[in-house]
């Protein structure tokens, strides 16, 4: 297949030609003169799988031949198997048994990093190893590197390099895969020195980044019939760029950097390199145009010089568009309008961005048409149902049991789905609104039990909420074999059901599969994992899950594709489209490295931090190249704003400066093209004008008006109408939080009771009216209806801080007149009106002249005489309602006193003006304010008088508050 030469074989193909597609042509090229069986004795290794199969689909669509042997650089790990090597140690045990290694040392030396640092110094130094023996580089070359300026964090990361010596010697006989790799390619090499094969080797598509591959590139090139295909290779690029790519530390960030090193390493010159094929790629105006933008920093004063000689400057730009976004969803809205276009039109369209939050943005936008991309990433496992499924279910042994936490997982598409799963969907929304009204705050059996007394559920239905949910905490380390045991059973048992029938399909779909697959290795490695808290394996979990992905091809619209960055070396498309193009995104921000900086790193031959960057920006240089071509990024995220990546900005610098050119008319054009797009991504946005809701005062007919109201609704009733036309009229209801919290309504509750508890215990017994008594009561029903350890801590404080206070005021009190009924209820007529008004008091005295003092326990800020004069009236009424005979068993007395109570942070006592606003002028008045809305035109206004703007009600969104405003004037509507 070729010629004899006295240099390596290195070919390689331009940015912007199809690489699988040139690199079948160039081989049935060069086999077309030869017998048949010449091209089946050639070997093809590639280096993914997606590049196999495009290859395979390119020469199953003819003319018929015998095919190349193709084959990944994975498959070498097949050949080391036959050629004796250990096997490989799997990645999961390695991992456990290195955050094994490592806890013992934190627990050791606790001041070395936090605990929680756990498992990411785990990957940090698995991947340290990994690096190293894809490398060829030893612990003994590390302890050997100069680091005598160093600062006292070298001592720090030796402590854990000297872990990999330990980890290797928990293993005879075994390896890694990396170092199994490399030492698979030397034995090769060493085969292929002493018996070199005949046949033709091809590595097509590789640029070499790793040590262990550019080892086996190098030796494949120096083979009589072995040769390598560089994708993406700048032939335009002038030999004085190519040598100043040596200093990596400089220079690795540089798309062309790895090519330069492979060619350094063969003793090759550029011009060595040769056309693998004669196709031309897309624009090679275009290619010159980035090439020389993408200049090493020390050499862009090359634009000054070759920047005027750029031709054709308007080919080159003729088919970019430049799309600035104000936001993410703007990018997202105006990529994904371009690739509707596309798939009208019958292009060929890929997105791609390594901004995996872009993409699920652009197939959410692109949903609203059903054009559903094929995307090559697919579905994080993790975000997966069987992933969120399973992370819900170890979340259960972590902490006590909450209501959200419980319906998560009752209502999960996968929980008891293995029969009955309608009668269990109404069973679920039935203990939802049980426990959003009654709680308990932590569910257990106790109240699952009393929930199914008095209903009618399928059999079997309470026995196995109970057992999944009830008492599942655990406080203890356990060996991972047990969490993995635990969370397996618990899963499945959700799953089922309780019915008797069918075993739920939590591992039937793709995804099941997918993570059944994470839960048996996990299984099989558990020995390894040693013993470990229920947060710890959850985190553990939640990783492993996070690793993997899942691609479900619903029908996707085989024309619009999502790609990876590395995508872009594998297929050709009609439109691609360059998203996210900002610092941090694209290119990725560099990872912080916690045991070698830079210069120890290049020291001791292992990758910088940019390589990273160099490799993406190989991959830029690729994508740009394409036909047509769109860049787009976000001026702004949803926190600050952006930089523009450092490859658009040299773009964009270097037309700029190009004004003899057109340059800078150019670049406007390009950024015209985008904004055309985001004009319209606009308008797809703006929503259709709709009038402004008006101030509501719905007008409903007397009869339907209510016809009894509590004393505390009366101030609702004067600052906020509407809320007791929702509530009375409409009878609709808040629901309850199903979080419960320890809240200010709780608080009141609670308090309440304290003190009610504390002083009928002292009527029997007057000399337990003293502060340690109510501290004593506080303590014991706080444990009782406070599960909250903290707010029972805050609560019980206050209570002890105005405990004496309090004393002394109760005693003086006492001196006045004796209670004689406490949560007293109250009801009385307004005639000649059709109207009850009803109360609860929380507290009444009775003095030795028969005059009656009320109390009202506040655990908030009491209202003042003057909020009361004009709003808060509920004492008031209450004296009033006690002097018609409100409360049968004292019967009409006239009311000496009335008192508010505070016990917040102090005790505060405020009295009800009773001389200012008598009671007979109080229910004078009463009767005046019901009696208005028994008038037909009065309408319930909203918000009319409220206390404060910044203090919602509950029905402010059923009024379309914020439509309109206090200035607002109501609007009345009769109602029938």
């Amino acid at each position: 297949m070729f010629d004899p030469s006295a240099l390596p074989r290195l070919f390689a193909v331009p940015c912007g030609v199809d690489f699988p597609r040139a690199l079948v042509h160039g081989l049935v090229a060069r086999t077309r003169h030869l017998p048949p069986q010449e091209l089946a004795r050639a070997e093809v290794i590639v280096n993914t799988a997606r590049m196999k199969r495009r290859v395979r689909q390119l020469f199953d669509a003819g003319p018929a031949l015998l095919l190349p042997k193709l084959s990944l650089l994975a498959d070498l790990s097949q050949q080391a198997t036959l050629n004796g090597l250990p096997p490989a140690l799997p990645p999961l045990r390695r991992r456990l048994e290195l955050s094994q290694l490592i806890a013992k040392l934190l627990d050791a030396q606790p001041d070395l990093a936090a605990r929680a640092s756990l498992y990411d110094l785990s990957d940090s130094l698995a991947e340290l190893i990994d690096e190293m023996q894809g490398e060829g580089v030893s612990t003994d070359t590390i302890r050997t590197l100069d680091v005598s300026d160093m600062s006292g964090h070298w001592a720090r990361a030796q402590a854990f390099i000297g872990i990999a010596d330990e980890f290797v010697a928990l293993h005879d006989g075994a390896m890694d895969s990396q170092a199994r790799q490399r030492q698979m390619v030397e034995n090769l090499i060493h085969q292929w020195q002493v018996s070199p094969p005949q046949h033709p080797i091809i590595l097509a598509g590789s640029t070499g980044s790793r040590g262990t591959t550019l080892m086996l590139m190098e030796a494949i090139a120096r083979l009589p019939q072995g040769a390598i295909i560089l994708p993406g290779y700048d032939f335009d690029q002038p030999d004085a760029v190519w040598a100043g790519l040596d200093d990596p530390l400089i220079s690795e960030d540089h798309p062309q950097y790895r090519f330069h090193k492979m060619m350094r390493d063969l003793e090759m010159e550029p011009k060595d390199v040769q056309l693998w094929t004669k196709e031309q790629p897309p624009s090679p105006a275009r290619n010159r145009l980035v090439s020389l933008a993408l200049r090493p920093a020390p050499v862009t004063d090359a634009w000054m010089s070759e920047g005027p000689k750029l031709k054709d400057l308007d080919h080159a730009t003729q088919n970019l568009t430049l799309v600035e976004a104000p936001s993410p969803r703007a990018e997202a809205l105006a990529i994904a309008l371009r690739l509707r276009k596309a798939a009208e039109d019958g292009q060929t369209a890929a997105l791609i961005t390594p901004d995996r939050m872009l993409t699920r943005q652009v197939s959410a936008a692109l949903d609203r048409w059903n054009i559903l991309p094929d995307d090559s990433a697919g579905l994080p496992l993790q975000l997966s149902p069987p992933g969120r499924f399973l992370r819900h279910v170890a979340g259960l042994f972590c902490r006590p049991l909450t209501p959200d936490a419980l319906f998560t997982l009752l209502k999960h598409p996968l929980c008891h789905d293995g029969g009955a799963r309608g009668d269990h969907l109404r069973h679920t929304r039935e203990l939802e609104l049980h426990m959003r009204r009654n709680g308990p705050p932590f569910p257990d059996g106790e109240s699952f039990a009393a929930f199914g007394m008095e209903r009618d559920l399928i059999p079997g239905w309470i026995q196995w909420l109970t057992g999944c949910f009830n008492e599942k905490t655990q406080k203890h380390a356990l060996p991972l074999t047990m969490w993995v045991n635990k969370l397996r059973e618990l899963a499945e048992q959700l799953s089922t059901g309780s019915a008797d029938e069918g075993s739920g399909t939590l591992w039937d779909q793709k995804a099941g599969r997918e993570a059944l697959k994470v839960i048996e290795t996990l299984t099989a490695e558990a020995p390894f994992g040693g013993e470990m808290s229920a947060q710890d394996f959850a985190d553990l979990l939640g990783a492993l899950l996070s690793q993997g992905e899942v691609r479900d091809r619903d029908a996707p619209y085989g024309s619009i594709m999502i790609w990876g960055t590395l995508e872009a070396r594998v297929q050709g498309a009609d439109l691609v489209i360059l998203g996210g193009l900002n610092e941090g995104s694209w290119p990725e921000a560099a990872a912080p490295d916690p045991w070698l900086n830079r210069q120890l790193r290049n020291q001791a031959g292992l990758l910088l931090p940019e390589r990273r960057i160099g490799l993406a920006a190989h991959d830029f240089q690729q994508a740009i190249a394409a036909p047509e071509v769109w860049l787009t990024r976000a001026e702004r995220s949803d926190e600050s704003d952006t930089v523009p990546s450092r490859w658009l900005n040299r773009m964009t610098n270097l037309l700029s400066g190009l004004p003899d050119l057109h340059g800078p008319q150019l670049l406007s054009e390009m950024r015209a093209r985008g904004q055309t797009w985001l004009g319209w991504a606009d308008v797809l946005e703006t929503p259709r004008p709709a009038p402004a809701a008006p101030r509501p005062a719905p007008c409903p007919p007397v009869s339907a008006r209510p016809r009894r109201l509590t004393i505390t609704e009366i101030p609702r009733l004067i600052r906020d109408p509407y809320a007791i036309y929702a509530k009375h009229v409409l009878r609709l209801k808040p629901l309850d939080s199903l979080v419960q919290k320890p809240d200010a309504l709780l608080r009141g509750i609670v308090v309440h009771e304290v003190f009610e508890t504390f002083i009928k215990d002292t009527l029997a017994n007057p000399d337990a009216l003293h502060s340690d008594n109510l501290i004593t009561a506080a303590h014991q029903l706080l444990a009782e209806h406070v599960p909250w350890p903290i707010a029972r801590t805050l609560w019980l404080s206050r209570i002890k801080r105005i405990a004496d206070e309090f004393i002394q005021a109760e005693k003086e009190r006492q001196r006045r007149a004796r209670p004689v009924a406490f949560e007293a209820k109250g009801e009385a007529r307004l005639e000649p009106l059709d109207f009850t008004i009803a109360c609860r008091a929380d507290r009444i005295d009775m003095d030795d002249r028969g005059f009656l003092h009320l109390y009202d326990y506040k655990t908030g800020a009491p209202p003042s005489e003057a909020q009361q004069k004009k709003f808060e009236k509920q004492l008031l009424i209450e004296a009033a309602m006690a002097e018609e005979g409100a409360f049968a068993d004292l019967g009409p007395s006239e009311v000496q006193r009335a008192l508010f109570i505070g016990l917040g942070s102090s005790l505060k006592e405020v009295r009800a003006p009773l001389d200012e606003q008598p009671p007979a002028k109080i229910w004078t008045e009463l009767k005046s304010l019901i009696e208005a809305y028994f008038d037909p035109n009065q309408g319930y206004s909203s918000r009319r008088m409220v206390h404060r703007d910044d203090i919602a009600g509950d029905y402010d969104h059923l009024a379309r508050f914020g439509e309109w405003d206090r200035s607002s004037e109501a609007k009345q509507e009769h109602l029938t």
